[in-house]
């Protein structure tokens, strides 16, 4: 272990608690080891649009979610609330707000460059996972905020922050053997008026969560080579 393992030590560094951390470390070769089964594990997530209604334990889903609540923020604000839907009903009404934003896209909103960059994933204005998959995480983004007072406090790096929970939420999804869909209807402001959520916060991804149906296809895309998304700056 490096740095012990006594998590109650405590101090003071400008009037501010800390306390002592400390994480396993291995040695390279086991190291390169569970980088390498993560990298595989990872390559395989899919976005995908075919989902099982079969149910899945609420447990599983309050797990995911403090997994995603574990994400950096700046200055810690933590500023994303995760909505979890369940209700069918609810999601009908959902599906159906997302549809009748979505036709506009399609019809209108969409240049024909961004339609044609479409055509390989297979999509339209429908989108029926929203009732069929058992849960809808609706993350919402807060823009500041407010105390019991009603005093508004500001947060930092917003966007970064919940996007970084965002990619935390749906690594979990995957590692749990579950599959979602990182939906974004333009605009979603209906989200807000459905969920009924406070004037601080702001749709930010709309994510189905299921088992994945029996029958499912997705594209045969192509992922970027690492000569393609990384540079080495040795």
């Amino acid at each position: 272990m490096e740095g012990g393992s006594n998590l109650t030590e405590k101090k003071q560094i400008d009037g501010h608690p800390f306390i002592r951390y400390s994480k396993e470390t291995y040695p390279d070769d086991i190291m390169k080891g569970k980088a390498k089964a993560l990298d595989e594990e990872m390559q395989g997530r899919r976005s995908v649009r075919d989902f099982s209604d079969e149910p899945i334990p609420k447990e599983v889903i309050e797990h995911i979610l403090s997994i995603a609540n574990s994400a950096p923020s700046g200055a810690n604000k933590q500023p994303w609330t995760f909505c979890v839907v369940s209700n069918p009903e609810l999601k009908k009404k959902i599906r159906e707000a997302a549809e009748k934003e979505e036709f506009e896209n399609y019809h209108g909103r969409m240049n024909e460059e961004w339609l044609r960059e479409l055509r390989q994933f297979g999509t339209n204005y429908q989108k029926p996972f929203l009732e069929i998959a058992p849960y809808l995480i609706v993350v919402f983004k807060r823009a500041y905020e407010v105390d019991n007072l009603g005093q508004k406090h500001q947060n930092y790096y917003v966007n970064e922050s919940v996007g970084i929970a965002s990619g935390f939420l749906l690594s979990a999804i995957h590692q749990c053997g579950l599959v979602s869909l990182t939906h974004t209807p333009s605009p979603m402001n209906f989200l807000h008026t459905l969920l009924n959520r406070p004037e601080n916060e702001r749709a930010f991804l709309l994510i189905p969560i299921a088992k994945l149906h029996p029958l499912s296809w997705v594209p045969d895309i192509r992922r970027k080579t690492q000569d393609e998304y990384a540079v080495f700056c040795e």
